[in-house]
């Protein structure tokens, strides 16, 4: 069963399933998730908890080691499995063998990076979707970010308008935990009750933080306001120029290929797999490829050759400059 982070607890008051598989690379909500879930094993007598930490290779044998072993005083365990590395084929074949069987005292809750629609399809993942909850975990931006600070106001009695929100929303932008932070500052500044706009301003810092990723999002998506807001942002961490460049040639090429096969009548599904696009960059994609023209396209790709030549010294400019004008010629176009 398939299950979003905010059902957990619904989901957890029912009952619990055998086994966890958390998976994502947003460290609140994973952290968040696997505390709902032991604390929910604790209260129901699962009071012995085992910890592995498996690297590619290593601490395989060790946790199927536990599997096979049962606890000297018949106490219910949870089994806390940390990946840091997608299954290899030993990790694969552990997992299935544990999941077929699982041993009747535990619990396994298992975190590992973001898995996707490919991996999720392997056998292993197939079982743990069927007898017990996967969930995945997102970077949350737009109305979803904007639904979690409510959510999370409203735990500690905190009521904010919309515009208060998106005001909040802004500054903590990438960085969930910051903003569980901030959130708690203005309950102990303000206490319960209604938090003006004002107050946020005066009492929150901007704590955004972004990766080349997200402005590369936010350009193919067209949100032109997100995108010179990560491009300041990126600067103002003191991003090398020609990383966030990479990012942005990189995606541009590949939508330039996207629309290339489209307008060879290749299917769409089949053009995003054949290019790798997978997830939330598929949906991108095919919006952008859609949106833009494939001269605009090739027209932003000869610009960042452009850029590239401007943050080597070898033409007089300001990258930066370029590369919102890259950005601008997708997000926006004339």
């Amino acid at each position: 069963m398939r299950l979003k982070p905010e059902q957990l607890t619904g989901a957890l008051e029912r009952g619990l399933a055998p086994a966890y598989v958390l998976s994502g690379d947003e460290p609140l909500q994973l952290g968040e998730a696997a505390d709902a879930i032991r604390a929910a094993a604790r209260q129901r007598g699962y009071g012995l908890r085992e910890l592995f930490h498996v690297e590619r290779g290593l601490g395989w044998a060790a946790f199927l080691e536990a599997c096979d072993s049962a606890p000297l005083f018949g106490d219910l365990r949870v089994l806390d499995l940390r990946v840091n590395a997608k299954p290899d084929k030993e990790g694969a074949a552990a997992l299935l063998r544990y999941l077929e069987k699982p041993p009747p005292d535990a619990i396994l809750v298992l975190t590992l990076p973001r898995l996707t629609r490919e991996d999720l399809n392997a056998a292993w993942a197939r079982v743990a979707d069927s007898s017990g909850v996967v969930i995945q975990v997102w970077p949350l931006e737009g109305r979803e970010l904007i639904g979690w600070l409510d959510r999370r106001m409203n735990r500690l009695g905190l009521l904010a308008d919309q515009s208060g929100l998106r005001l909040l929303a802004a500054r903590v932008e990438g960085n969930l935990l910051a903003a569980a932070q901030e959130i708690e500052k203005l309950a102990i500044l303000y206490g319960a009750g209604r938090i003006e706009d004002e107050q946020i301003v005066s009492a929150v810092c901007d704590c955004a933080r972004y990766d080349v990723f997200d402005v590369a999002e936010a350009m193919l998506d067209g949100h032109t306001g997100r995108t010179l807001r990560v491009l300041r942002g990126l600067e103002g961490e003191g991003v090398a120029p020609l990383v966030v460049l990479w990012a942005l040639t990189r995606e541009l090429r590949s939508l330039a290929a996207v629309q290339q096969e489209i307008a060879r009548g290749r299917q769409v599904d089949g053009v995003m797999a054949r290019q790798r696009i997978f997830d939330k960059r598929r949906d991108a994609f095919a919006r952008a490829a859609r949106r833009l023209s494939r001269d605009g396209v090739l027209n932003a790709i000869r610009l960042c050759a452009r850029v590239d030549r401007i943050a080597k010294g070898l033409e007089p400019g300001d990258p930066w400059l370029g590369l919102s004008d890259v950005c601008l010629r997708i997000a926006a176009p004339r």
